[in-house]
């Protein structure tokens, strides 16, 4: 009787935890991953020559874009970014980390075509090895917004655009 009432009470669990939908399970995790997640020490240098570390980026939200020129989603969102950066770069820091070992000239002139207007980091010697510092990137464009306080705020693999970039900063 004792094993008939066990798998009976197994039984119901997971009938409740099939009952949940893959969105509430996705989000349940987001909301428990952004709560514990803290931007990462970083020290990467753009195409201008600047250095961005995580003390640098403090005060204001950093937005931290993996992108690569041959990712159509990544070109699609491009325009949203540079729109949403060029309302909110006093309160936003934006930096696109360009996940491919590409000539730099090639990107000054891809980034010029775009009217990029926020800081692109090349994945190179010196930057390459902290991009995964932010996390693994398993699918291109990915996106990680951290508050002015450092603390992840959103995330998302996939195209973002200026209605979320917006929401994300509103947190």
């Amino acid at each position: 009787m004792k094993k008939i009432i066990i798998i009976l009470a197994l039984f119901a669990s997971f009938n409740n935890a099939h009952s949940m939908s893959v969105d509430d399970i996705v989000s349940a995790a987001k909301e428990a991953q952004q709560k514990q997640i803290i931007a990462p020490k970083f020290s990467l240098i753009d195409t201008q020559g600047n250095t961005h570390t995580n003390q640098s980026t403090q005060g204001k939200y950093l937005v931290v874009n993996f992108w690569a020129t041959w990712c159509p989603p990544c070109l699609k969102e491009i325009p949203a970014f540079v729109e949403f950066y060029e309302k909110n770069q006093d309160r936003v820091l934006i930096l696109g980390l360009d996940y491919e070992q590409a000539d730099p000239d090639a990107i000054a002139q891809f980034t010029d075509t775009f009217m990029v207007n926020y800081p692109i980091i090349l994945f190179d010697a010196h930057n390459g090895a902290q991009f995964t510092n932010f996390g693994e990137v398993i699918g291109m464009p990915t996106t990680y917004v951290y508050n002015p306080e450092g603390k992840l705020v959103d995330f998302k693999m996939g195209e973002m655009d200026i209605e979320s970039l917006t929401k994300a900063i509103s947190k």
